[in-house]
C-alpha cells in the first residue's frame, strides 16, 4: 500500500470523525460516506472490506446484534419490559437514584455473563419505560448503564468481544479472567455508582405523584401474552446458556443469536416483517461503515505503525510497558472501535510479552484488555454497546449527542484507568516483589 494512501485514509477517517462528533450530518451518513471514500481511493478493497477477518466488517458483531434485536423485538410484544420496569421501580421505592443504582449493578453483572451489547439490548427498553413512568430524562440512565456494561465486561472472557481475541491469542481461560480482572470490575462498578451520584445529581428529581401511581400498579397485569412470554424466555435462556458455555460449545455468539432468533420466530409464529421491523438497521449500517474505515487504516498500515511505535517506546521495561500499553490502548480505543484495535494490537503485544519475559508477560495482556475495554467508555463510538444505546435512544425520540455521552464518558474513563493502573502496579509489581 503506497504512502499517499495511508495519509489519504487517515484524512478520510479524521474527516468522518469530525462529522460524527459535530453532528453536521447524521452519523450513519458520515460512516457510510467515509467507507465509500476508503474504497474509492483504494485504501481498502472489496476483498478486505467484506471478507477479511483482520480488516473487514466484523460480521460476528453485525449478526449478533441482528439476532438479539429480533429476540428482544419478540419479547417486547409480551409486556415483559413493562413488567420489569414496574417491578424495579417498586423495589427501589420509586427513588430515582436507587433505580439508577439497581440498573447499573444489574447491567454490570449481566455484562460479565453475556457480552455487553446483548446486555444493553435487554436493559435499555426497561430503562426507557422506567423513565417514562417516573417522568425522568432517560439519557442519564442509559449513559450510566452503557458505562456499567463496559466495566462489567472486563470481568470475564465473554464479557467484551476484545477479551475473546485476547484469550485466543494469549491462551487464557475463562477462569484466568475471573481471577485476575473480576475483583477490579467489582471495585470499578462501585466507583461508577459514586460518580453517577455526582455527575447526574440534577436528574434525580422525585415526582411524588408519578411515584405513587407506579407503586400502586400490579406488574403482573403488564403481561399481555403469557404463552409468547414463556416461549421467549425459554429461547433467551438457551441463548444465554450457550453464551456462557462458549468455551465448551465453541459456537460463535453470532451463530447462537441467529439460531435463537430463528427458533423463536418459528415456534412463536410471529410475523417475520414485524420482527425485522424491530431491528435497528441504521445502527448496523453505522457499524458496517465504521468497520470498513478502521479496516482501511489497518490495510494501509496506519494502526500497525502507531501500535509498533508504542511497543518500541517501552524499551523492554516491564512496568513501563504495562502502563504505556494501558494508557495508549485507552486513548486509541476511544477513537476507533476496540475490536479491530485489539485484533491489530494482539500480535504486537505477543512480541512485547516475549521481550519482557516471565513473570510479567501475562500482565501485558491484562493491560491491553483493561485499556481497550475501559477506553471504549470515553466516546460515543468507542465500544459497540455505546453505539447500540445511542441508536435505541434515537429511535425512541430521546437522542443522546456525541458530546453529551463524551462529557460523562471521559471522566469515568480517566478515573477507571487510573484505578486500573494502581491495581496492576500493586498486585503484580509492588506486592509481588
Amino acid at each position: 500500500m503506497s504512502n499517499w494512501q495511508a495519509w489519504a485514509a487517515l484524512a478520510v477517517f479524521a474527516g468522518a470523525y469530525v462529522l460524527i462528533i459535530t453532528e453536521w450530518v447524521h452519523r450513519v451518513a458520515a460512516a457510510l460516506g467515509g467507507a465509500a471514500l476508503m474504497l474509492a481511493i483504494g485504501a481498502t478493497d472489496d476483498e478486505a472490506a467484506f471478507f477479511s477477518t483482520h480488516s473487514g466488517i466484523d460480521w460476528n458483531v453485525i449478526f449478533l446484534l441482528m439476532g438479539m434485536m429480533m429476540i428482544v423485538g419478540v419479547l417486547r410484544r409480551t409486556g415483559l419490559f413493562e413488567y420489569l420496569a414496574i417491578w424495579s421501580v417498586k423495589r427501589a421505592r420509586a427513588k430515582p437514584f436507587r433505580v439508577m443504582v439497581m440498573l447499573v449493578v444489574i447491567t454490570a453483572v449481566a455484562s460479565a455473563l453475556l457480552d455487553n451489547v446483548t446486555t444493553v439490548l435487554l436493559v435499555a427498553p426497561v430503562t426507557l419505560l422506567v423513565c417514562e413512568r417516573l417522568n425522568l430524562k432517560a439519557a442519564p440512565f442509559l449513559i450510566a448503564e452503557v458505562l456499567a456494561s463496559n466495566i462489567g465486561g472486563i470481568a470475564t472472557l465473554v464479557g467484551d468481544p476484545p477479551n475473546i481475541i485476547i484469550a485466543s491469542r494469549a491462551d487464557l481461560t475463562f477462569n484466568d479472567f475471573l481471577v485476575h480482572l473480576a475483583p477490579l470490575a467489582i471495585v470499578l462498578t462501585a466507583v461508577l455508582v459514586g460518580m453517577c451520584r455526582i455527575m447526574f445529581r440534577g436528574s434525580f428529581v422525585h415526582d411524588e405523584e408519578r411515584a405513587s401511581a407506579v407503586m400502586a400498579l400490579d406488574e403482573r397485569e403488564a403481561i399481555t401474552d403469557p404463552k409468547l412470554l414463556a416461549q421467549g424466555l425459554v429461547v433467551l435462556g438457551l441463548v444465554i446458556a450457550a453464551f456462557v458455555l462458549h468455551p465448551v460449545l465453541h459456537y460463535a455468539p453470532s451463530v447462537v443469536a441467529l439460531l435463537g432468533a430463528g427458533l423463536l420466530v418459528a415456534v412463536s409464529r410471529a410475523e417475520v416483517k414485524d420482527v425485522l421491523a424491530e431491528v435497528e438497521w441504521p445502527t448496523l449500517a453505522f457499524f458496517g461503515g465504521l468497520f470498513i474505515m478502521v479496516g482501511a487504516l489497518i490495510e494501509t498500515g496506519v494502526i500497525a505503525t502507531v501500535s509498533q511505535a508504542l511497543a518500541d517506546a517501552t524499551g523492554g521495561n516491564a512496568l513501563g510497558s504495562v502502563m504505556l500499553l494501558l494508557g495508549a490502548s485507552a486513548v486509541l480505543s476511544a477513537i476507533v472501535d476496540n475490536i479491530p484495535y485489539v485484533a491489530t494490537m494482539a500480535p504486537i503485544t505477543a512480541d512485547l510479552a516475549h521481550t519482557v519475559g516471565q513473570p510479567h508477560s501475562q500482565i501485558l495482556w491484562w493491560a491491553l484488555a483493561l485499556g481497550a475495554d475501559l477506553g471504549g467508555n470515553a466516546t460515543a463510538i468507542g465500544a459497540s454497546a455505546n453505539v447500540v444505546v445511542l441508536g435505541i435512544a434515537e429511535r425512541n425520540k430521546q437522542p443522546i449527542s456525541f458530546w453529551t455521552f463524551t462529557r460523562y464518558g471521559i471522566p469515568v474513563t480517566i478515573v477507571t484507568i487510573a484505578i486500573s493502573a494502581l491495581y496492576l502496579w500493586l498486585r503484580y509489581f509492588a506486592l509481588a516483589a
